[in-house]
């Protein structure tokens, strides 16, 4: 495999780590791969491999991932993350860019659109994160969501050596499926390496339990935002194309959320992933790559 470039943008602080697969001065056009929460850039190796072919590509470590900064635990709303973005791209001043993002990621390149939407040429997102802002509703958490949100403490952090790690992580059905290039990259770069040579979880439990409270009023139509308020409603003033995927194997939670950006985007198209779960681009990354060309195709 290619290993790509890291760099780190944005003021000290505040920065933001990306993986690079090619050299700018190509003239290719940009695409920005935004991975799912609890993961980091990485992830989309084999996918962003195969791109490099047609385009420079950027993934992100979004902010509480992997080398990327940590805030405090109230600066995790769906709004910060697209700021995330826009700095990125004003950053490294990217333009025609092919946006690809994966559930909470999804939804950063979604909000980021709206944000700059001269820079943006395209959208492929794998069931967003959305809520219907037309429809929103009172009340907290329900019990099941909050044990969940709540039960995210309990997850282990550190581990005897990488090897560890895989074997701990196969064993998990989220990471069963996945491909083997694709979870190692998850165990060198979501991990560090401790003096000792033992793993330590990069995203801890408490920014990952940040992370899931907006991410579960969303699901549960009661997000409201911060003092900048509620930013969904931006979802009907996307300009650009954009594709929405759902996997066949995923949760219904996820489908729904995927019809709720539907029929808000304006110029929004559907794509089906048969055969596969939520992690389409690590469970099978060819298939992800396949249906990336052809909506580039379509769209240019």
């Amino acid at each position: 495999m290619t290993q790509p470039q890291r760099i780190l943008v944005g003021d000290a602080g505040s920065q933001i780590a990306l993986a690079r697969w090619g050299e700018p001065a190509s003239g290719k056009p940009p695409a920005l791969l935004l991975h799912g929460t609890g993961f980091v850039a990485e992830v989309w190796t084999e996918v962003a491999e195969a791109l490099a072919a047609d385009y420079i590509v950027h993934a992100l470590d979004r902010r509480g991932h992997g080398l990327s900064h940590k805030p405090a635990a109230d600066r995790y709303h769906f709004q910060d993350f697209a700021d995330d973005v826009c700095m990125v791209v004003e950053r490294l001043d990217l333009h025609d860019i092919y946006g690809i993002g994966h559930s909470a990621g999804a939804t950063d390149l979604l909000l980021a659109t709206k944000l700059m939407p001269d820079r943006f040429a395209r959208l492929f997102v794998t069931e967003p994160t959305a809520m219907d802002p037309h429809a929103l509703r009172g009340g907290d958490l329900s019990d099941i969501s909050n044990a969940s949100v709540q039960g995210v403490l309990r997850r282990r952090v550190e581990f005897d050596n990488a090897d560890d790690v895989f074997r701990r992580l196969r064993a998990a059905p989220t990471f069963a499926t996945w491909t083997e290039p694709s979870l190692w990259a998850y165990v060198h770069h979501g991990f560090a390496r401790l003096d000792d040579g033992r793993m330590q979880l990069r995203c801890t439990p408490e920014i990952e339990q940040a992370m899931l409270k907006p991410i579960y009023q969303a699901m549960e139509q009661i997000y409201t935002g911060d003092n900048r308020g509620n930013p969904f409603p931006w979802f009907s003033e996307i300009a650009c194309p954009v594709r929405i995927a759902t996997a066949e194997q995923s949760w219904p939670i996820y489908k729904e959320m995927a019809d709720r950006a539907g029929a808000l985007i304006p110029h929004a198209s559907r794509w089906t992933f048969d055969g596969v779960g939520h992690c389409v681009a690590q469970e099978a990354p060819e298939l992800m790559v396949a249906a990336l060309r052809t909506f580039a195709a379509r769209t240019s």
